[in-house]
């Protein structure tokens, strides 16, 4: 298991997803009403919040309730101003972790966000302290369904991807930050809207990690996507598929 594969992996490790459906949504509605506010509230138009559309959609939000959302966002002229933070530290064995949050109060956030780094073996740094270690660029999923390999390629290159990994379960297309949209938008012109599109941190070098150090690791991790105001957490680990099966078990 890959630190990079967030999501899949959280999959993995936690079966019980309908516990945390509320919180996610939660999340989800915030980055709506952040799109919103800092664009023009009408998906078509603004990139950003479409891809929050697409993301809500896809974790099986009613339409009326991000329908909603936009709404309130779009005519709110009070009420949570959201700001976005990024914070970075290092967690058991050296991992570096990369916390990305949507926040109405930055101090609450950061005493959330550093409590959480010391109680589980870790400790929270500046900024930029390790995102050197990571490559910021923008990834789109589609299932393998959607195209085969040789299609997918062709038109990710055409679209100006830089890469495109296919398997037997999905394609995934990489490109750089400013051209997420771009290629996005060509993409879905031919093969319809993409699981996901969203801007990621990829590590360049991972941490191998043991037993112990992974489940201090996971520990740090499921406490902070625990926090309403955490997004997406990103780490450059590495756990043995023997590992991370007993861990799962």
């Amino acid at each position: 298991m890959a630190g990079h594969s967030q999501f899949k992996n959280i999959m993995h490790r936690k079966g019980a997803q309908d516990v945390r459906r509320g919180r996610q949504f939660a999340k989800l509605i915030r980055e709506i009403t952040v799109s919103a506010r800092t664009g023009l509230p009408d998906p078509a138009a603004n990139p950003r919040l479409r891809a929050a559309v697409t993301a809500a959609l896809k974790s099986n939000m009613p339409r009326d309730t991000v329908d909603r959302a936009i709404k309130k966002a779009g005519g709110a002229t009070t009420g949570e101003d959201y700001f976005e933070v990024r914070y970075e530290g290092y967690g058991p064995a050296g991992v570096a972790v990369i916390v990305e949050a949507l926040t109405d109060n930055r101090n609450r956030t950061a005493g959330e966000v550093r409590s959480a780094f010391t109680k589980h073996g870790g400790a929270l740094g500046e900024t930029n302290a390790v995102s050197f270690l990571f490559n910021r660029l923008g990834a789109i999923r589609y299932p393998a369904k959607a195209a085969s390999d040789d299609d997918m390629l062709e038109a990710a290159i055409e679209a100006g991807a830089d890469n495109v990994e296919s398997d037997d379960e999905a394609h995934e297309i990489t490109c750089g930050v400013d051209d997420l949209f771009a290629v996005r938008d060509a993409l879905e012109a031919r093969f319809g809207a993409p699981e996901s599109a969203k801007f990621d941190w990829r590590p360049t070098t991972l941490v191998t990690l043991d037993e112990d150090r992974a489940k201090s690791l996971l520990k740090l991790i499921d406490v902070l996507e625990d926090s309403d105001d955490v997004q997406n957490v990103y780490a450059n680990f590495d756990i043995p598929d023997a590992i991370m099966q007993k861990l799962s078990a």
